[in-house]
């Protein structure tokens, strides 16, 4: 069997395969992306505390100077070593203001702007135990900023809060480029459980696949049972299968003996009572003659019909179509040697039928002995393998008999199916041949049409099943 990543027509609509493939690529695809947003939250609180801890460093020793400073002055930081502080808006600020004062005293460094930076209590961030306050404000700029706050209570010495504040677009880009490797690891990632679900659901299902193969091999009269060894979660329908097979087998085989046990054993006394009726004379004769006539009749139907419905039901038999055409039409050319009839086959190599030879005889000799009997002087017959349209669908073979006699009107074609109708009591018969043909036809699941042949007799056209 080819393997390939993505065979031709392997995922149809309606497929287990498709259902596999799609199902795991959607739970892959969900759980990549919650792993991708957990691991990115966590990471950008990991970024957020790394800079905290930074601005917190900064904001211990404003506090410590302004512990340290002379009651009532607020102090100039001197021991930051951070030159941001000192550029104009560059994004890292620090501000001290006396909340004791009749009016608000304000202390910011020189990078700020003389509005100072916002105050996360007046905005209603919640205080977290020691009256730390941490969050995003907008600066000036439309900068961003990550600002960390804290109360300093000096008692008489007065009531201080002491604001650090720095630049979060670090933490954005940050958070940004992790997004940006994550998103490409986990697309790389994803393609290979993409690549790696294809291989395990192809190589998981190659066993179905050989089954199916084995099917069709089987329909088309390649082999009789499945072979080769199977898992063992496929192994039980293996065997099943075959079992089915050989039951089925003998279940046809046993019908066949029935039905000619059963003819022989209804033959004989039929026989037996026409023959004593054709001996006599009176109206009970008469009567017995008719019925036993009529119930023969019946039991040649049915038990034709049985016949022909247990060798339909053979599963694997294949038929070469080309000999069987040039022994019947050889036949019929010996059988009509007086009349200087002329037979014409046109056929293409390689045409083989889906069912038993004896019921290709049987569908091909009456359509040209009928043809035979009609035609004036020629019959031309014609077999060819019908094109397939889908991949996969079933194929079918043609075959087209057409005879140059009377032909037949279109009211005698409807009353074909009709059993024992004959259509005209000029040629000799039984009126059973193209019945039989067609019922034969319709359990093969084939077709039989009749129409006005290109000669000017009568078409009859075949499609049944090929190999």
């Amino acid at each position: 069997m080819r393997v390939s990543w993505i065979p031709a027509g392997w995922m149809p609509g309606n497929s287990l395969a498709r259902r596999l493939f799609f199902t795991a690529v959607a739970v892959s695809a969900v759980v990549l992306v919650a792993i991708g947003l957990v691991l990115s939250a966590l990471y950008t609180n990991a970024v957020e505390r790394s800079f905290d801890r930074r601005l917190n460093i900064y904001l211990k020793t404003i506090v410590a100077d302004v512990a340290s400073a002379t009651a009532g002055a607020i102090p100039e930081p001197s021991a930051l070593g951070d030159p941001l502080f000192d550029l104009p808006l560059s994004g890292w600020y620090w501000q001290i203001t006396r909340m004791d004062a009749v009016a608000p005293e304000v202390k910011h460094s020189r990078s700020a702007p003389e509005a100072g930076i916002p105050i996360l209590a007046t905005l209603g961030v919640p205080a977290r135990p020691g009256g730390f306050r941490e969050g995003y404000v907008d600066g000036p700029d439309r900068q961003r900023l990550r600002v960390v706050e804290r109360i300093v209570d000096l008692g008489e010495d007065g009531r201080y809060l002491v604001s650090v504040a720095g630049d979060a677009t670090e933490i954005d880009e940050d958070s940004t480029d992790f997004d940006i490797a994550l998103a490409i690891t986990f697309a790389v990632i994803g393609l290979a459980f993409v690549l790696a679900t294809l291989f395990q659901v192809r190589f998981g299902l190659r066993p179905l696949a050989r089954i199916s193969s084995s099917l069709a091999a089987m329909r088309s009269g390649n082999t009789e049972r499945l072979e080769g060894e199977f898992p063992r979660e496929i192994a039980p329908l293996a065997r099943e299968l075959n079992a089915l097979l050989e039951s089925n087998r003998e279940i046809v085989e046993r019908a066949r003996t029935h039905v000619g046990n059963l003819a022989h054993a209804l033959k004989t006394p039929l026989s037996v009572l026409r023959n004593e009726a054709a001996g006599r004379d009176d109206p009970l004769a008469e009567k017995v003659n008719e019925q036993t006539g009529v119930m023969h009749d019946q039991v040649q139907r049915h038990l034709e019909r049985a016949r022909l419905m247990a060798r339909v039901a053979t599963v694997g038999a294949t038929t070469e179509v080309g000999p069987v055409v040039t022994g019947i039409a050889r036949t019929m050319e010996k059988i009509h040697a007086g009349r200087s009839l002329k037979i014409e086959i046109r056929q293409a190599d390689g045409v083989v039928f889906l069912g038993e030879r004896q019921d290709l005889e049987e569908l091909l000799g009456n359509l040209v002995d009928n043809a035979c009997k009609w035609a004036a002087s020629r019959v031309e017959i014609e077999m060819r393998p019908e094109p397939v349209d889908v991949p996969g669908a079933r194929r079918y073979l043609h075959l087209i008999v057409d005879d140059d006699g009377p032909g037949l009107p279109e009211e005698a074609r409807r009353e074909i199916p009709e059993r024992g109708r004959r259509l005209d009591e000029s040629r000799p018969g039984s009126g059973l041949g193209l019945s039989i043909v067609y019922e034969l036809v319709t359990l093969y699941g084939g077709k039989l049409e009749l129409s006005t042949a290109p000669i000017g007799g009568l078409r009859a056209e075949l499609l049944l099943p090929a190999a």
